[in-house]
């Protein structure tokens, strides 16, 4: 599937259609076009695209990209869309992206993916991309809170074994990754 194609390349290799940790805006723009919502705030930006989200901060004149976020969950009914630069690229993506599948393409390209060593959330888990250090958030329960649970055969729910997201960010960043 094409979509885990690139849901791949970003855990592995840490970019979307070329730019990256510490491209700009505008580099950003000239791949992902300039439908998206800025909310910056004081020396921070927070540049949305639905699917992709990115996070910036001032440094003298430039603003340098810091943080990448995939925001698959986005992808149920009515909650975000895909930029067009990577539906042309990469074609339709699915609603959701199981981790299973996820992970065997990334261990297909030669990385390991392992759970991390933070403290658990109730209702996600997250696993770290050996080499790249990408962190992938899984869902683990669906009904965190309760309230009666999602039905598993509704495809506009998320369920157990859904990827919620992908992050990139140096700050993670250690001499195991």
């Amino acid at each position: 599937m094409p979509d885990l194609d690139f849901y791949a390349h970003v855990a592995t290799r840490g970019d979307v259609l070329g730019a990256g940790i510490g491209s700009e805006p505008a580099e950003w723009e000239a791949v992902l076009g300039s439908d998206h919502l800025d909310d910056r705030s004081g020396e921070l930006l927070r540049r949305d695209y639905g699917l992709v989200e990115l996070s910036f901060q001032r440094s003298d004149d430039t603003w340098p990209c810091f943080g990448i976020s995939v925001q698959v969950h986005r992808l149920l009914p009515g909650a975000g869309d895909v930029p067009r630069p990577l539906r042309d690229t990469y074609g339709d993506f699915a609603r959701r992206v199981r981790f299973d599948e996820l992970r065997d393409v990334i261990t297909g390209l030669g990385h390991t993916v392992e759970p991390d060593d933070v403290p658990p959330v109730a209702d996600t888990r997250r696993y770290r991309v050996s080499g790249s250090g990408a962190r992938i958030v899984v869902v683990e329960d669906p009904d965190p809170y309760g309230y009666g649970g999602p039905d598993p055969d509704d495809p506009d729910e998320r369920q157990v074994g859904d990827v919620w997201s992908i992050g990139i960010s140096p700050a993670w960043w250690s001499a195991k990754d």
